[in-house]
């Protein structure tokens, strides 16, 4: 947040977002890290190592369990609640990247001066209009193929001319 002079009150007079929701600020931030953390834990291949040996010791106590429905049920449980709980891991980590990415592409299209900076925020768009800028595209690059068809054509020519 931007601060205005040395009071550490903002632009709205008053406290900032997080004071004013605290809760929900410390909340919001606390699932971030621990999302990172997770991320970085459950993403590595010792964490699949993990999740096989507890698959194997599941099999290997079938025999003792008679392999019966409760035994079924552990398993299918456990990997509901895994997965259920892992969708929003994974969605926190890809919001969080995609934002990254967006907000790198498009300081660079700002730093760029003959870019087009009504790209910057193509996320927001409607998939209509993402059609009809794709089609854009699709042009340009048809064109711009079309230039180096020629380019070469002509490269060709004037090596064929200087032997």
């Amino acid at each position: 947040m931007a601060k205005n002079g040395t009071n550490g009150r903002n632009s709205n007079g008053g406290k900032n977002d997080c004071d004013e929701r605290d809760f929900f600020c410390r909340t919001r931030d606390a699932f971030g890290v621990f999302a990172r953390k997770a991320s970085r834990v459950l993403g590595s291949a010792w964490a699949f190592v993990v999740a096989i040996l507890i698959i194997a010791v599941w099999a290997m106590t079938g025999p003792a369990f008679h392999y019966s429905d409760t035994w079924q049920l552990i398993i299918n449980t456990a990997t509901t609640i895994v997965t259920f709980l892992m969708v929003f891991l994974i969605q926190n980590t890809q919001n969080r990247d995609a934002k990254a990415v967006h907000l790198k592409l498009d300081e660079l299209i700002r730093a760029l001066g003959p870019a087009r900076n009504h790209l910057v925020d193509l996320e927001k768009l409607s998939d209509d209009d993402l059609q009809a800028l794709e089609a854009e595209f699709e042009k340009l690059r048809k064109k711009a193929e079309g230039v180096k068809e020629e380019v070469e054509e002509l490269e060709a020519t004037a090596k064929g001319k200087d032997r």
